[in-house]
């Protein structure tokens, strides 16, 4: 049975403690900042927008890299992996995923990267620094955009750090303990009505 964090839109007032309490326990990690949830205001609410760990994870279906997959009851993004193609956020249905990470780029800054010193060495005229300092030899570390998508906090005991912190309640992590309340909640609330109707027409 799957987990996902869900947000109820009528108590959600749109402070957006969830987002900082997200991007402070991942960074903490050493993980990319970028919050994993996204507050979103329409005209007459507002509530937070975040994976919703699908059973048939259509991202994880497209990643060319197989930087996300399923694992136990979630879908979990390996960010070393990731290779920015933007195909996951593409097939996600929530658009939960973001490509607002970054991760450096080992680029090459050094001339001895292209010219080896043996060939420098055989021509004494060849005067220019290691360290070259123009035109398309001169790669200066960059960084790389990644994705980033909501991962439960799996490294939390204490759970999705969101949830914990959110002022009004209005998130809540979903498992399969949930799933199994609501649902005797309902079979107890169609069995009631079906008493109450006992005996009485039915109208369908």
């Amino acid at each position: 049975m799957k987990s996902f964090v869900i947000a109820d839109p009528e108590k959600c007032i749109g402070c957006g403690t969830c987002m900082a309490a997200c991007s402070t326990v991942h960074k903490q990690q050493g993980l990319q900042s970028h919050p994993r949830l996204t507050v979103v205001k329409l005209d007459d609410a507002t509530a937070p927008v975040m994976c919703r760990h699908c059973e048939d994870a259509p991202c994880a279906t497209v990643c060319p890299v197989q930087a996300i997959t399923k694992q136990q009851d979630r879908v979990m993004l390996n960010e070393t992996l990731c290779v920015g193609c933007t195909l996951c956020a593409v097939a996600c249905p929530f658009g939960a995923i973001a490509f607002d990470g970054s991760r450096p780029v080992a680029m090459a800054n050094s001339y001895d990267t292209y010219i080896p010193s043996t060939i420098r060495s055989s021509n004494p005229s060849t005067s220019i620094p290691s360290t070259f300092g123009q035109d398309i030899l001169a790669w200066e570390p960059g960084v790389k955009s990644i994705a980033v998508k909501c991962d439960l906090c799996g490294f939390r005991e204490q759970g999705p750090a969101c949830a914990e912190v959110c002022p009004t309640q209005a998130i809540v992590l979903i498992d399969a303990a949930n799933i199994a309340k609501a649902r005797d909640i309902k079979r107890e609330c169609a069995a009631d009505s079906a008493a109450s109707a006992k005996g009485g027409a039915v109208t369908l």
